[in-house]
């Protein structure tokens, strides 16, 4: 007998019984259904941090069942056993791992992406526990990995450091031409665009993308006040280490917390400032900045050409060295490539830290996790070296990167918006959203309102980007001369600003938990360019530290 239930999609449902599926145990077709939400949100109006006042779970827009709609069928005859043979092999594991469980016969790449939209819909299922990452998967993921499976029955080889098969989710600012690219943002639901440049490497390398992550509306850059981790088209991402009890970080919210949860086997984010170390660490995941001009950003959703950057956040500082590698690659459309003269390369190896320098920051001395940090990589025969980080004037960020906005968005939208998409600019966005503010702005679009409002000319624009990026880069600069450092050592995304106003890039890698189970990041920052290192450093503490827990509630 196929159990149907059907799906209503309210914002705060007070008529509906509220649900909980132990979907495994139930075979056919399986569907989510909408609950009331008051209870939960009444509970959220009396947590003590004011970003986590939500007033909306649940996407007043989607429909969870379409996410694992176009499975359904392959899913028909999938049981707990099933899932519960597969779990070791996968949850956790690193993408050598993976493979090497796929060359030895133990697991196919169809398997491997079933039992991710097999979790993600157990998970998002069950209205104690869903945790809203995902915008939308990829119909033509099955395929492609039925595809792969038939090729290495026919001999193909397994690479055991290779993205071949591997399911990945892309932050729904990246361009796939499988989905709409919609940042977020019910102006852009229907936009149907062509691959990003990195989603073209990706696929390039067989790749499998599972689907579009949840994320801040607009990377963040839209309203204040706002909770992170909410847009319009996916609801409120929540964080699986206490999901109404900590913020997800943002704005690759989705991204860092499918990760956490192991939704997929590896996620894309994107960072202007913050907002890859600003989830990584929220969710206790290794997230990389690169430099701005090491991953290309063409047909990426833009905040600012001077500042915008794609990177990895997963499990492991390995598995981010390949998702970065297989990003990676020369795209001359894109102005900040051209700093490099080939494609940037990074190898995971465990080398030598004698003799490094690492800047100490007396700040966070009185932080049991960073000096704990600190002694495991003294004890690896690193240098510590005490320091004060000079106070930074970002006065004008705001206005910088609203211009920036201003510009680069108008650019993406005639370059590659499709045409359905209704908006041409912010001042456009602005007035779509004024439409209809509760169901497409309900916390406000501050942020838009104050771009529609700039008065920024090209030079003015240019001259306060040469202030902020000239000061940034002469303190980091001046503060590594001095003191012949390697790499400086922070926490979560503090002196994210600062580091990518300089163009420095950073590696966030998970450094334990608070008392209160809440994780915390050893964020390293070095030199532009300087990946090498941030890999090789954050290699040997992801070694000796193994702090990495899963979320209890998530690792079944």
């Amino acid at each position: 007998m196929r159990t149907t239930i059907r799906y209503t999609c309210y914002a705060i449902c007070s008529c509906l019984l509220s649900l909980t599926l132990p979907a495994a145990a139930q075979q056919g077709v399986l569907e989510w259904s909408a609950y009331d939400q008051s209870a939960d949100l009444a509970q959220l109006a009396q947590h003590p941090d004011e970003g986590m006042h939500y007033q909306l779970l649940n996407s007043q827009v989607l429909d969870k069942n379409e996410l694992w709609a176009p499975f359904n069928a392959a899913l028909a005859d999938w049981t707990q056993e099933d899932y519960a043979r597969l779990r070791p092999l996968i949850l956790e594991r690193t993408v050598p791992q993976l493979q090497q469980a796929v060359a030895q016969g133990q697991l196919s790449y169809e398997d491997l992406l079933l039992f991710y939209v097999y979790r993600l819909r157990e998970v998002e299922m069950d209205n104690t526990r869903y945790l809203n990452a995902v915008i939308a998967l990829n119909p033509a993921a099955l395929t492609l990995a039925r595809e792969l499976d038939m090729r290495r029955a026919q001999g193909e080889a397994v690479a055991l450091d290779g993205i071949r098969g591997m399911p990945v989710l892309l932050k729904d600012n990246i361009g796939l031409a499988d989905l709409p690219t919609t940042a977020g943002a019910l102006a852009l639901q229907e936009n149907q665009t062509t691959d990003a440049f990195i989603t073209q490497q990706l696929k390039a390398q067989d790749a499998i993308i599972l689907g579009k992550a949840n994320l801040s509306e607009w990377a963040y850059f839209f309203c204040t006040g706002c909770p992170s981790g909410y847009s319009a088209m996916g609801g409120q991402t929540l964080n699986p280490y206490g999901r109404f009890r900590f913020g997800t970080g943002g704005s690759s919210s989705g991204s860092g917390v499918a990760t956490a949860a192991n939704l997929a086997a590896l996620t894309v984010g994107s960072e202007t400032s913050g907002s890859i170390l600003s989830p990584a660490s929220a969710n206790s995941a290794v997230g990389l900045k690169p430099t701005t001009g090491a991953l290309s950003r063409s047909g990426i959703v833009p905040i600012s050409a001077t500042l915008d950057t794609a990177g990895p956040i997963t499990k492991s500082v390995q598995d981010a060295v390949i998702l970065f590698n297989a990003m990676a690659g020369f795209d001359a459309n894109d102005p900040a490539m051209p700093l490099l003269s080939e494609d940037l390369q990074l190898d995971y190896r465990l080398v030598s830290m004698s003799g490094m320098r690492l800047g100490a920051l007396a700040r966070f001395l009185d932080e049991s996790h960073y000096t704990q940090a600190l002694s495991l990589l003294s004890g690896e025969g690193a240098l510590m070296v005490d320091l004060v980080l000079p106070e930074f004037d970002s006065t004008g960020f705001s206005q910088f990167l609203g211009a920036e906005m201003v510009r680069d968005l108008a650019l993406y939208l005639d370059a590659y918006a499709a045409e359905s998409v209704a908006i041409d600019s912010v001042a456009a966005l602005q007035s779509f959203n004024n439409q209809s503010i509760d169901l497409r702005a309900p916390y406000g679009q501050a942020l838009v309102d104050m771009m529609a409002e700039l008065q920024l000319d090209a030079q003015a624009l240019a001259d306060l980007r040469e202030d902020l990026q000239t000061r940034a880069q002469q303190l980091l600069d001046q503060l590594f001369s001095d003191n012949n450092l390697d790499a400086l050592l922070s926490i979560n995304n503090r002196n994210a600003g600062l580091a990518a106003l300089a163009n420095y890039p950073a590696l966030t890698i998970p450094m334990g938990y608070e008392e209160d189970g809440r994780p915390i990041g050893l964020t390293l920052i070095a030199p532009g360019f300087a990946e090498q290192t941030l890999i090789d450093v954050g290699a040997q503490f992801e070694r000796v530290s193994q702090a990495r827990r899963m979320p209890a509630g998530y690792a079944d």
